[in-house]
């Protein structure tokens, strides 16, 4: 289920957000030096990149460990669990962009650029919830399958 907790904020430490902070802000470094070297079009390929994402899974991976460590279990598992669905989420992310990217990259010159942006934007969301959706059901159909069993 997609949900927003913001009760959540208060666990991630001052120093969580510095450590995700330095890492968009490295990538963004990086793809600027290989921008500088090969061009604008490679270097926006490696801008693209999520920043936030490694820096992320690590944090929810620790967090979901240490919350099952408070009531004594081993949360390795866990923590892996939670780790992968924020990644399936990203790949799925990364599927919309890439279709905002291609809508954007064949934007036709005599057009409103704010149409073509907008366009791009509603494929984002078309294919981001499309995709979501399609894993959603074949989570449920394994779910019911299971219980079948």
């Amino acid at each position: 289920m997609v949900e927003a907790k913001f009760a959540s904020l208060k666990d991630t430490k001052p120093h969580e957000h510095a450590l995700r902070f330095l890492f968009g802000g490295l990538c963004t470094v990086m793809a600027g030096l290989i921008a500088k070297r090969f061009g604008p079009g490679v270097g926006g390929l490696f801008l693209a990149f999520p920043a936030i994402f490694p820096a992320g899974a690590t944090l929810i991976e620790k967090h979901e460990k240490e919350k099952k460590k408070k009531i004594e279990f081993d949360g390795t598992n866990r923590g892996c669990a939670a780790a992968s669905v924020d990644a399936a989420g990203a790949s799925i992310g990364c599927i919309g962009l890439a279709g905002f990217a291609f809508v954007l990259s064949k934007g036709l010159p005599n057009h409103n650029p704010w149409l073509i942006i907008l366009l791009a934007t509603l494929i984002w969301l078309a294919l981001s919830i499309a995709f979501w959706l399609l894993r959603r059901s074949r989570i449920v159909r394994r779910i019911r399958q299971q219980a079948r069993n």
